[in-house]
C-alpha cells in the first residue's frame, strides 16, 4: 500500500490536500472505516451494553466485548480481563494512583519517574506523594535525551514501590529502554507503570515480554475517537483496586446496607461506557493491523530521521534529541524566533505544528528553553511534506531577520 493509497482513506487529508498535519502526537486523523463505524453504530446499533436481553442490545454488547479481546491481542495480554476501558491515558494513570497506590503507599515509600514525563504521568504522583508522605524521585536523561540508566540504578532502591515511566517521549521522540528499566525495578520489587500514549500508535507492544504491572494509552492518538483509552493491569492488582466510581453495571448484588461488586474488569467500569469510542477503537486497531505495526514503526522512524537531517542542515535551527531518530517526533527551535511566532507563520502557510512546553515543563526546563516547536508525523505523512516544512522555515528566517 503506497502513501497516496493510505491518504485516500482519510477524509480530512483528501478534502484539504494542501494542509500539512504535523501534530499527530496530540491526536491523529481518522480513517473513513472508523468514521463509518461510528455512523453505523448510531444508525443501526445504538443500544446500551450489558443490560438488556433483546437481540439488538446483545449484538452491541458482543461488539463491545469483542474490542476488549482485540485490545488484549493488540498488546499481547494473556487475558482480556486485564483490559479496562477508560477515557484515555490520563484517566488510566489517575485511576492507578488514586484507586490503588493511594491505599498501598506509606510515608517514605518512593515513587520514581523520569524528568521527561508528560504532566499526566507526573502530577498524579506529585499529588499522591504529598497526600501519603511518599518521596517522589527523578531519573535523569543523557545529553541526547535518552534515559540515563545509570541514574535509574541510583534512584531506584528497595524503598521504591513504583516506577512510572513514559515509553516514548512526547517531546524528544526517544524510545526508553523499558526492558532494562523494568529489570532494575523488579530487582527491587518495585512495580512499573508504562505511559504508552505515544507508543501504541507506532510501536508494537508486548506486555507479556515487557512484564509491566500497568500500562495505559489513548485511542485518539491511534486513529480512534477521543474519550476512549485503555488501562492494562495485572489481574491480581486490578482486583485490589478500589473502584473509581460506584453505580450501575459494576455491582453483583445490592441491598439496603451493602453491595457486592462484579469481578474485574467490570467492577472498574461503572455506568454507561463510551460505546461508540470502543467500537471506533476496534476499527482503528483493524486498520493498524492491516497496515502492520512493524511497517508503521519503520515509516515513522524514516520520516523522523529525514526531517531531523534536513532541519539540522539549516543554520540557526536547533534540533533536540538523538541524531539517530526512533519515531516520527522531532522538536526544534529557530534562533531569534519564538516558537509561537514560528508556529503562527507555519499556520499561515497551511502547516500545523505544536509550539509550547508540550505538557512536559520539567523537560523543557532541563533543555534550557521556554518552549519548542514540535513536528510529529504519522504513517500517512510523507517526505514531500517534510520538504515543504523545511522550505517554509528557511523563508521564515529571512522574513523575521529581514534578509
Amino acid at each position: 500500500m503506497d502513501n497516496q493509497e493510505i491518504r485516500n482513506d482519510f477524509p480530512m487529508l483528501i478534502k484539504h490536500p494542501h494542509f500539512i498535519y504535523f501534530d499527530n502526537a496530540a491526536t491523529t486523523q481518522k480513517p473513513k472505516s472508523v468514521i463509518d463505524a461510528l455512523t453505523n453504530y448510531y444508525e443501526n446499533d445504538n443500544f446500551n451494553v450489558h443490560r438488556s436481553v433483546y437481540s439488538a442490545a446483545e449484538r452491541t454488547t458482543q461488539m463491545f466485548e469483542a474490542c476488549r479481546e482485540k485490545v488484549a491481542q493488540f498488546i499481547n495480554a494473556k487475558d482480556n480481563k486485564s483490559i479496562v476501558f477508560t477515557a484515555g491515558t490520563t484517566q488510566g494513570i489517575n485511576q492507578v494512583a488514586n484507586c490503588y497506590y493511594k491505599y498501598h503507599l506509606k510515608k517514605d515509600d518512593e515513587i520514581v519517574v523520569s524528568i521527561a514525563e508528560h504532566h499526566s504521568n507526573l502530577l498524579p504522583w506529585q499529588n499522591l506523594a504529598k497526600q501519603n508522605g511518599a518521596k517522589l524521585k527523578f531519573i535523569d536523561i543523557n545529553e541526547d535525551g535518552t534515559l540515563n540508566l545509570n541514574s535509574a540504578k541510583k534512584v531506584i532502591t528497595d524503598n521504591t514501590k513504583l516506577v512510572a515511566i513514559t515509553a516514548v517521549s512526547n517531546v524528544l521522540g526517544t524510545i526508553n529502554n523499558l526492558a532494562a528499566l523494568i529489570e532494575i525495578a523488579h530487582q527491587h520489587n518495585a512495580d512499573v507503570l508504562i505511559d504508552a500514549a505515544q507508543t501504541a500508535p507506532e510501536i508494537k507492544i508486548d506486555v507479556q515480554k515487557l512484564n509491566p504491572e500497568w500500562l495505559a494509552f489513548s485511542g485518539h492518538k491511534m486513529l480512534a475517537p477521543t474519550g476512549i483509552g485503555i488501562l492494562y493491569g495485572k489481574k491480581e492488582l486490578l482486583a485490589k483496586m478500589h473502584p473509581t466510581q460506584l453505580g450501575g453495571e459494576m455491582i453483583e448484588h445490592v441491598d439496603k446496607n451493602s453491595f457486592k461488586t462484579k469481578d474485574i474488569p467490570y467492577r472498574l467500569e461503572a455506568g454507561t461506557p463510551n460505546i461508540e469510542g470502543v467500537i471506533g477503537l476496534s476499527k482503528a486497531i483493524d486498520y493498524l493491523d492491516n497496515i502492520g505495526m512493524n511497517n508503521i514503526e519503520t515509516i515513522c522512524k524514516k520520516l523522523g530521521q529525514y526531517l531531523y537531517d534536513q532541519l539540522s542542515k539549516i543554520d540557526g535551527v536547533n534540533v533536540y534529541g538523538p541524531k539517530q531518530r526512533q519515531t516520527g517526533i522531532v522538536s526544534f527551535n529557530i534562533n531569534n524566533i519564538h516558537p509561537h511566532d514560528a508556529a503562527t507563520y507555519l499556520d499561515f502557510n497551511h502547516i500545523a505544528v505544536r509550539a509550547g512546553q508540550h505538557c512536559a515543563e520539567p523537560l523543557t526546563n532541563k533543555l534550557g528553553v521556554n518552549a519548542t516547536i514540535r513536528a510529529s508525523m504519522y504513517f500517512y505523512n510523507n517526505k514531500n511534506e517534510c520538504d515543504k516544512l523545511v522550505q517554509k522555515i528557511i523563508e521564515m528566517r529571512s522574513f523575521f531577520n529581514g534578509a
